[in-house]
């Protein structure tokens, strides 16, 4: 896929239509942001990859207050041409850091699920959203880490090695992305946009399914939202 990403209004354009039709309330583009009800709005990070399939989306809850309500995440999508490509990278920008914010701001688990501080599949000392897990491939197992990380719990594996590295008290994102197949291989944890070294080592070191033939791979996210 070669191309040139579309302007920012036009990519803010589209993170405000998902968001519109996810909360039934109405986003708009104005300086420079997406901007949602209330105090609600996104930006468009520093892209770290040069690729125009790549986002860097900042969610901030509080446009007041960016600088200790704002979520960073990274997403690429894939297509056969850069729009479809980034459509598809909102939609699961959406499906798994989307709704863990969201439901934030509901707090009824209609989005996302809740796990306190003392939950043995939850992240100890913090009470944690877990976002969906999204899925992509190619063959006969394009599913199979998405099946994978359905079924085993990823925070308690995760969290000895987060513990103590968190510079936040309270909303804290972790974003898992791992899979492949044919000879690749990728196992990445992000914490608040930023690369953790240490949680990805974990995170590889899981028996999550390593498909002989075709691609599978397994992106979610969740929102650590205050210590107990």
């Amino acid at each position: 896929m070669d191309g040139v990403r579309p302007a920012d209004e036009v990519v803010l354009g589209m993170v405000a239509e998902h968001l519109s039709a996810a909360m039934g309330q109405a986003w708009q583009v104005r300086d420079g942001l997406a901007k949602g009800p209330g105090t609600l709005a996104v930006r468009l990070g520093p892209d770290h990859t040069g690729s125009p399939a790549h986002l860097d989306l900042d969610f901030v809850l509080n446009v007041d207050r960016p600088h200790d309500t704002t979520i960073s995440d990274c997403v690429t999508g894939y297509g056969a041409t850069i729009e479809e490509s980034l459509d598809r990278a909102i939609t699961m920008w959406l499906g798994t850091t989307g709704v863990a914010l969201l439901e934030l701001l509901v707090q009824d688990g209609s989005r996302a699920a809740h796990f306190a501080p003392d939950d043995p599949d939850g992240f100890p000392g913090w009470h944690a959203v877990h976002g969906g897990i999204v899925g992509w491939g190619t063959g006969d197992d394009h599913d199979a880490v998405q099946g994978w990380a359905v079924q085993h719990v990823l925070l308690p594996h995760l969290a000895p090695a987060l513990k103590g590295t968190l510079e936040r008290e309270h909303l804290v994102g972790v974003k898992a992305f791992f899979g492949g197949g044919d000879g690749t291989e990728t196992a990445e944890i992000r914490v608040n946009g930023a690369r953790h070294e240490a949680g990805s080592r974990a995170l590889a070191a899981l028996d999550w399914p390593r498909p002989a033939t075709g691609l599978s791979y397994a992106r979610t996210f969740v929102l650590l939202v205050h210590q107990h």
